[in-house]
């Protein structure tokens, strides 16, 4: 609904707000001494490739990139629960 009241300029606007607050979020869990490296590695390998479709998208440069940043998104939360999982068995702290 975002697109249809205030505009794609902002709703692209708040996509990037929202990655920089999920990438913030998504590392806390190496910070506050929950998860080890194994997690630290992948979220931030994630994070970097998400915040690149983010990017992308916000800039508005190919019409598929909307639907390409919408699966990778499913595809990230995937691999990182799936990551969260790994390192809890094989946890090698920071």
């Amino acid at each position: 609904m975002l697109p249809v009241t205030h505009g794609i300029p902002y709703t692209r606007l708040q996509i990037v707000l929202y990655t920089i607050l999920l990438i913030l979020a998504t590392l806390l869990p190496c910070l506050t001494g929950m998860s080890g490296l194994i997690y630290l590695a992948s979220a931030l390998a994630l994070n970097g490739r998400f915040l690149y479709f983010v990017l992308a998208l916000h800039r508005g440069l190919r019409p598929e990139l909307p639907m390409r940043t919408f699966r990778f998104s499913i595809t990230y939360l995937m691999l990182l629960f799936a990551a969260l999982i790994v390192d809890h068995y094989f946890l090698i702290k920071a």
